[in-house]
């Protein structure tokens, strides 16, 4: 017993095993290999990642003081901004939600609509905003319309995916109680499952808007409208000054956003 327990006493615990610590350095390994690999590739330009912070502080300079200079068309673009997210928010919602009823595999009619609604949600959310304006900017030429477009073929992915989540942990009593009494599924639908999904859809739609005014701030670089505009032209032209005021502007106007967000979570949840 006293030889067994000195032994016990003599052993070194160890988190892992010799396999899983030579496991674990070998993806380590790898990974530093995959990195070094990446960076080797894209080529990047090391004298001017370490001449970087010179260029930083030189444009600084440049920039300070902001110019209130067409302080009221970048106002008036802010708020075109606004009603660009507002817009394109209130639009996905009738796109979205039947994508997302159609998604979930509690509500879809067959499995040809579950993948149907699946792939819409999956090509909406490959796609960036900014592809998606671009491609609009062809088609429709350069303004609002493109940007609300790009915002809202970029949102349905994300309504449509939370949505048709939170349709799929609904309770399902209520809707096999309406079932049987013979109600239409109309009825089922409005009286059954959209009392359920309620406060998610408000949750998911708030946040949504919040950051599709962060997105529509930069759809005018591509002319999609919105601030975006006057910030590229203020780039091109070198009015650095200028483009200090929209950046602050578009800072201000993401924390009103925020704000206003927080607050109608907690009126409405």
């Amino acid at each position: 017993m006293v030889d067994h327990a000195e032994r016990l006493a003599d052993r070194v615990w160890q988190r892992y095993d010799r396999k899983a610590r030579l496991t674990r350095y070998a993806v380590l390994l790898l990974t530093l290999m995959l990195v070094v690999w990446a960076l080797r590739d894209i080529d990047i330009f090391w004298p001017w990642v370490w001449d970087a912070p010179n260029q930083i502080s030189g444009l600084a300079g440049r920039m300070w003081p902001p110019s209130p200079a067409g302080l009221a068309n970048i106002l008036s673009a802010l708020l075109e901004t606004v009603h660009i997210a507002t817009l394109a928010t209130f639009l996905t919602i009738f796109f979205a939600l039947p994508v997302a009823y159609i998604a979930a595999q509690n509500t879809t009619p067959n499995r040809v609509c579950l993948w149907i609604g699946r792939f819409i949600l999956v090509s909406s959310r490959s796609v960036n905003t900014i592809i998606w304006a671009l491609l609009f900017v062809a088609i429709f030429g350069p303004g609002v319309l493109a940007g609300i477009l790009a915002i809202v073929f970029r949102s349905i992915g994300f309504i449509g995916k939370l949505m048709g989540e939170a349709i799929e942990e609904i309770d399902r009593r209520p809707v096999e109680a309406m079932e049987a009494t013979g109600a239409s599924k109309a009825k089922v639908i409005a009286y059954a499952i959209v009392p359920q999904v309620m406060p998610a859809f408000f949750a998911i739609v708030i946040l949504r808007w919040d950051i599709n005014i962060r997105e529509s701030t930069v759809l005018g670089l591509v002319g999609a409208g919105g601030i975006g505009v006057i910030l590229q032209g203020s780039i091109d032209t070198f009015a650095w000054p200028t483009v200090a005021t929209i950046l602050l502007a578009i800072i201000v106007l993401v924390l009103i956003g925020e704000a206003v967000t927080s607050l109608l979570r907690r009126k409405v949840l």
